[in-house]
């Protein structure tokens, strides 16, 4: 999985993990030194969302605070990166596979036995593609 090229002069991608820079912005949302997840990437003319900062290009990045459970958006400017967040696992129901990141940010992919609880929900799509009932 790769990030579009318009995204390249970002400091972090998804599933990185970041921490926010120590502003006068920052501060004043209580958020400066915190450390989170990002879980996207907009642009804001388009989505209209709220900024901390002031972002020098059109995009903003979505960071997401474990302690709090809430995401906030911010000028990638007060976004350090910290690292690739390793060990990260993906999977997706139904299928045989796993996608784990390493050090590096690359997804490696592998295979997965799927949970015996996934396979009668599994079965019952495989028998309507098949039957179309």
């Amino acid at each position: 999985m790769k990030e579009p090229e318009s995204w390249k002069h970002l400091p972090a991608g998804f599933d990185d993990r970041v921490r926010i820079r120590r502003t006068a912005e920052t501060e004043a949302a209580g958020l400066a030194g915190r450390s989170g997840i990002v879980h996207g990437v907009t642009t804001v003319s388009v989505t209209g969302i709220a900024v901390v900062g002031k972002p020098k290009e059109d995009t903003a990045i979505n960071v997401f605070f474990d302690e709090s459970r809430e995401g906030v958006w911010f000028a990638p400017e007060l976004v350090e990166f910290v690292d690739h967040n390793p060990g990260t696992t993906i999977t997706i129901s139904g299928v045989a596979k796993r996608w784990t990141r390493d050090a590096t940010g690359d997804w490696v992919e592998s295979s997965r036995a799927i949970p015996l609880a996934e396979w009668p929900a599994r079965l019952r799509s495989i028998l309507r593609r098949l039957f179309g009932r």
